[in-house]
């Protein structure tokens, strides 16, 4: 298997966020990062979602499942997983497959980091209303 050439495209990344995220996480998240470390989020735009994201192995949906669970395990990162819960909602995931993902976790990360995640959840989703 060859490997593909890494893209980074800066107007891609961009187009992708605001199609991914709603106004008020994309701004949170920039704005206090852009103040304490100015150029980073740009960065992490270009690199994450004009590379990463680019990428045509994965669907939308599927990197979607891999972050819920990423950042369930990982615990700590509340305010990425609910970002990640919303993104999964404004890409067509049902409550039902987002909450599933996070209670399929439990018996790999542990049934607190599952618990946390699922408060992720509950707090994304009545934000939503």
């Amino acid at each position: 298997m060859e490997s593909e050439k890494a893209t980074f495209d800066r107007e891609a990344g961009y187009a992708l966020l605001e199609e991914l995220q709603d106004e008020a996480t994309r701004s949170a998240g920039v704005q206090a990062v852009d103040k304490l470390a100015p150029g980073f989020t740009d960065w992490i735009v270009t690199a994450l979602f004009g590379g990463t994201y680019q990428r045509p192995a994965l669907t939308l949906r599927d990197r979607q499942i891999a972050n819920l669970a990423a950042l369930t395990a990982l615990g700590g990162v509340e305010p990425q997983l609910i970002g990640h819960i919303k993104t999964s909602e404004r890409i067509g995931m049902s409550r039902e497959e987002i909450v599933e993902v996070i209670v399929h976790m439990a018996p790999y990360v542990g049934v607190p980091k599952a618990l946390a995640g699922l408060r992720c959840a509950a707090a994304a989703f009545e934000a939503a209303q």
